[in-house]
């Protein structure tokens, strides 16, 4: 699997797109049908109509990846049902699982707690673990 940055933006295109483009023809499909910059960083998700096929780019800021699946038996989940527009922004974990098949209307995804974490005091120490030896 592809392991991406956790502020990685991903923007998943909800119309077909014709797999016989490449780069040219992927960013040309970024800029005028999903109103992206192809240069962002962002990773940009492509499939076929039969959704069979995805592809996905992203621009390393010293030339583009592209990634290209084929599956033998089964189609990729359609979103076109749930969502409107051109184009639906998805993070890594829904990336993850629909690449692998998984029917994202019937997961759920639970709550989690986020620390913040913050830096500070001159020794490298985070004023989290100061507060907690003085206390």
């Amino acid at each position: 699997m592809l392991a991406l940055p956790a502020n990685t933006k991903i923007w998943l295109g909800l119309e077909p797109v014709d797999m016989r483009k490449s780069f040219d023809g992927l960013c040309g499909v970024v800029l005028g049908s999903l109103d992206g910059d192809p240069y962002s960083g962002d990773v940009f998700v492509f499939f076929n109509r039969r959704r069979t096929l995805v592809k996905l780019m992203l621009w390393d800021g010293n030339g583009f990846w592209l990634f290209y699946k084929r599956l033998e038996q089964g189609t990729f989940e359609d979103l076109r049902a749930t969502h409107a527009g051109n184009t639906v922004r998805i993070n890594r974990a829904k990336l993850a699982m629909l690449l692998e098949g998984i029917d994202m209307k019937k997961s759920q995804f639970r709550n989690h707690y986020v620390r913040s974490i913050r830096i500070g005091g001159g020794d490298g120490e985070t004023r989290d673990n100061q507060r907690r030896a003085s206390g």
